[in-house]
């Protein structure tokens, strides 16, 4: 590679870096006044689960998917994945359910849970 091929490729990547990092800083968050009112627990685009959050008690409930298990937690008119059965418990890593631009996914398992309309 030429020294003109490197430099631009070393441009490209940092102007990605820099877009990535801005696009995740300046992202819009969820008012803490006026929250998204309902969640969603969806498999495979089919709705399992449509959940008023502000109305919604404190518990636990399992969501079953021909895919395997998923423990959903509402605490404090926040959601979260608890536990599932599998392999990576990314989901359960996620935390939390705060933004309407960034859902809990659990790959394995085609469940993802996000705020709806």
């Amino acid at each position: 590679m030429t020294r003109g091929t490197k430099i631009c490729l070393a441009a490209v990547l940092v102007i990605l870096i820099v877009s990535a990092v801005l696009t995740v800083i300046f992202m819009r968050p969820v008012d803490k006044e006026d929250p998204p009112k309902y969640v969603e627990i969806v498999c495979d685009n089919e709705v399992l689960y449509r959940i008023d959050i502000a109305h919604e008690s404190d518990r636990s409930f399992i969501a079953e998917t021909p895919y395997g298990w998923n423990e959903i937690t509402i605490k404090d008119g926040e959601i979260c994945v608890s536990d599932a059965d599998c392999p990576d418990k990314t989901c359960v890593r996620t935390g939390v359910l705060r933004s309407e631009y960034v859902p809990i996914i659990c790959l394995p398992h085609r469940l993802s849970v996000r705020f709806a309309d």
